[in-house]
C-alpha cells in the first residue's frame, strides 16, 4: 500500500541528476530557514525491523510488512555493526527489533563530515517501484551540490544491484517466504570538498537507514582486481587455506587486498591471510607476510559487504605474480567466484597454512578467484578499469602466461613514459552482457556469466580504487543473444554517462567479428555493425572522424578493424582466431593491446 504524502517540495531548477554542480543559492531563493543538522538516528520516524515472534512490532511499509531481525543477524547485518560495501563504511542503526531505525525522506538536514568521492546510502523504497528525489550536500566552504538519490523497491527492486537480500518478509499475518532487499547507493560529491550536512530529498517512500562520505583513494593504485562473476558451489572447504595467484600491473611499497562477500546470504569467516611474492607454484619467495583486518589477524565479512587489509609495507613489483592467501577456518560450500581466472591457484589440507613459504600443505588446485576481488599497492597514478566480456577476462588465451590483452597493455604502460604508468584493473567476464544480467544476482548458480554491465558498474568500475578511465568493450554477447542495437547503445550509452558523472574517462571499444560462431549469423552482424557505427560516431582516435564536443565518448578503440579479415569483414582474420571464431588467440589478444594509442 502506498503512503499518501503531504507537502512535497519543488525540487530547485537546474539541480544535475548526474553530475555534483556547486550551487550559489540566494537566501532569499530557500523557501524556509535550514533547519540545523543532526545525526541522521535523530530524525528516525520509521520502524522497518521486527521480531519474528512479535512482526506487528514493526511498519515498514504502510501495509504491516517488515524485515526480520533474526534474518539479519544471520546475514550477519547486526545493530550497531558498521559494515563496507562498495568502499563505504556505514553503521546500521544500533536499535532493537520495533524501534525507530530509518528515516523517511521529507528534506530533512543531517550532520554528515568527511571529505571524499562519494556519498553512500543504505536505502530502500516502499511504494512498488523506484523512489527517487533531488537532495543538497552543504560542504564547509558554504558551497553546495545537487544529488539525485534513486532507491528500488525493498520487496520488488532486483537481486542484480542489492546490498543484502534476506529469505522472509514479516507481516502481522505471519512470515512470508519472500525476498527481502536493502540497497547501497551512491552518489557523486565535488572533490576536494569537506562535506558539512546534507539535505534528505522528499519522498516518503524513499527511506535512508545509514549514510557515509565513500572516501576518495589517497595514495593507493589499483594493481589486480577481478569481479565477482557469480556465487558457487566450492569444495566443501572446511579448515582450508586457499592460496590465489594474481598478476600484478603496478608495483609499490605497501599493500592492501580486498575480499568481497558479494551475492552471498550469509558471513563468512577469514581466520588469517598472508602476502607473498610468487617463487614457483604454491612455494613462495621468502616468508609470507600476515596481513591484518583493522587490527585483528582475520574478519567476518557480513553478506553483500567487503573487507579491506589494512595497509602492509611490503615492495611489490610490478609484472609479478603475488600469493595472496588466506585461511576459511569454518565450513565453506558457495562462494563468490571470479569463474575464468586464465590461472592456477590452491587448496591446501586442512589447517591454517597462511603463512607457509612452502608448497606441501596445498594438496589441490582450482581453476578460480574465490572472494579475493582487489589488490593495491601504495603510490602510483591511478587506475584504468576494463569493464568487458570474455574477450577482456582472457578466454583462450594460455593460462598461467597472463597474455589477456589488459596484461600486454600494462607491459606497454611501464616501458614508456608519455602517459602515466596507470594500473590496470581487469574487470571483464566471460559471457557477460551489457543490459541483461546472465547471473540474477541471488542464490547458488552454475551461471558464473555475471549480472550485466549496467547492475555492476557501481561496484566493478565507479567503487575501484583510483579509477581514472573506464574501457568498455561489451556488446558481442548482447546481440548475439537477441538483443538489438538500440538496445546494447542505450547500454553503453548509460555506461557513459554514469561514468562522466563519477569524473571518469570513458573510451569505447567497436564489437569484434565473429562470423563463422554458431551464433553469430549475418542478421547477428548487421546488429554488431550498428553498434560499432554509432560508437564510432560518438568518439574516435586522436585526428580520426567523428570526435568533437558532441561526443559522448574521449576516444574509441576500433577493435573490430583491428581483429577483422579484410577479405570477410564479418570474420575475424585466421592468424588472430583462437579457432572458434569469437575470441582471438594470444596473437589476437597481442594485436589489441599493441593498438591501443597510449596518447
Amino acid at each position: 500500500m502506498r503512503r499518501r504524502v503531504w507537502g512535497k517540495a519543488v525540487a530547485l531548477a537546474l539541480l544535475s541528476t548526474t553530475v555534483p554542480i556547486a550551487l550559489a543559492v540566494p537566501a532569499e531563493a530557500a523557501p524556509r530557514a535550514a533547519p540545523r543538522p543532526v545525526p541522521l538516528e535523530r530524525h528516525f520516524d520509521n520502524t522497518a525491523v521486527s521480531d519474528d515472534a512479535r512482526p506487528a512490532g514493526a511498519d515498514f511499509d504502510g501495509a504491516g510488512g517488515s524485515l526480520s531481525a533474526q534474518d539479519l543477524t544471520a546475514a550477519g547485518w547486526t545493530p550497531g555493526r558498521a559494515l563496507t560495501v562498495q568502499g563505504a563504511r556505514l553503521a546500521l542503526p544500533r536499535r532493537a527489533p520495533g524501534e525507530p531505525d530509518n528515516v523517511r525522506a521529507d528534506g530533512q538536514s543531517v550532520r554528515v563530515r568527511g571529505r571524499g568521492d562519494a556519498l553512500a546510502f543504505l536505502v530502500a523504497g516502499t511504494g512498488g517501484g523506484e523512489e527517487s528525489g533531488t537532495g543538497t550536500v552543504r560542504y564547509l566552504d558554504g558551497s553546495r551540490s545537487s544529488y539525485r538519490l534513486t532507491a528500488p523497491d525493498w520487496r520488488a527492486g532486483p537481486l542484480a544491484t542489492k546490498a543484502v537480500a534476506l529469505p522472509h518478509v514479516n507481516t502481522p499475518g505471519g512470515q512470508r517466504a519472500e525476498k527481502a532487499k536493502l540497497y547501497v547507493v551512491t552518489v557523486p560529491l565535488v572533490r576536494g570538498r569537506t562535506v558539512d550536512s546534507v539535505r534528505l530529498p522528499v519522498n516518503a517512500d524513499l527511506h535512508v537507514f545509514a549514510l557515509a562520505v565513500r572516501p576518495e583513494s589517497r595514495g593507493w593504485t589499483g594493481s589486480w582486481a577481478a569481479s565477482s562473476s557469480g556465487y558457487t558451489a566450492v569444495g566443501p572447504w572446511t579448515d582450508r587455506t586457499l592460496r590465489l595467484v594474481v598478476h600484478t600491473s603496478a608495483g609499490g611499497p605497501r599493500v592492501r587486498i580486498r575480499l568481497d562477500n558479494t551475492f552471498a546470504a550469509g558471513p563468512v569467516r577469514i581466520g588469517s591471510a598472508t602476502v607473498a611474492v610468487q617463487g614457483s607454484g604454491a612455494a613462495a619467495r621468502g616468508a609470507p607476510v600476515p596481513l591484518s583486518f583493522r587490527g585483528s589477524a582475520g574478519l567476518d565479512i557480513p553478506a553483500g559487504a567487503q573487507g579491506f587489509s589494512d595497509p602492509l609495507g611490503l615492495d611489490v613489483p610490478a609484472d609479478g605474480n603475488l600469493l595472496v592467501s588466506f585461511h576459511l577456518p569454518g565450513t565453506v560450500t558457495a562462494a563468490p567466484v571470479h569463474a575464468l581466472a586464465v590461472q592456477q591457484s590452491y587448496v591446501s589440507g586442512p589447517g591454517d597454512h597462511a603463512a607457509d613459504a612452502g608448497p606441501d600443505a596445498y594438496t589441490s588446485t582450482i581453476l578460480n578467484w574465490p572472494l579475493l576481488t582487489g589488490v593495491d599497492v601504495g603510490g602510483g597514478p591511478g587506475s584504468v578499469v576494463m569493464l568487458g566480456d570474455s574477450i577482456t577476462d582472457g578466454e583462450k588465451s594460455t593460462r598461467d602466461a597472463n597474455r589477456r590483452w589488459p596484461d600486454l597493455l600494462s607491459d606497454r604502460l611501464r616501458a614508456q613514459d608519455a602517459v602515466p604508468r596507470y594500473g590496470v584493473l581487469n574487470q571483464g567476464i566471460s559471457a557477460n552482457r551489457v543490459v541483461t544480467d546472465r547471473y540474477t544476482g541471488d542464490g547458488v548458480s552454475t551461471d558464473t556469466g555475471g549480472v550485466s554491465a549496467l547492475h555492476r558498474l557501481d561496484r566493478d568500475v565507479l567503487a575501484q580504487t583510483s579509477a581514472r578511465t573506464v574501457v568498455v568493450f561489451q556488446g558481442v554477447n548482447d546481440v548475439r543473444w537477441g538483443a538489438s542495437a538500440e538496445q546494447v547503445v542505450a547500454g553503453l550509452r548509460e555506461v557513459a554517462e554514469r561514468a562522466h558523472g563519477r569524473g571518469l574517462r570513458v573510451v569505447a571499444a567497436t564489437i569484434a567479428p565473429c562470423a563463422g560462431e554458431a551464433r553469430c549469423t549475418a542478421a547477428v552482424d548487421a546488429e554488431r555493425s550498428a553498434v560499432n557505427g554509432w560508437i564510432r560516431s560518438q568518439g574516435s582516435p586522436p585526428g580520426g572522424p567523428g570526435s568533437g564536443s558532441g561526443s559522448l565518448f574521449d576516444g574509441v578503440l576500433d577493435f573490430d578493424a583491428v581483429l577483422r579479415d579484410p577479405g570477410d569483414p564479418a570474420r575475424m582474420l585466421p592468424a588472430y582466431d583462437s579457432g572458434d571464431h569469437l575470441h582471438p588467440g594470444d596473437a589476437g589478444l597481442a594485436a589489441l593491446a599493441e593498438s591501443v594509442d597510449l596518447g
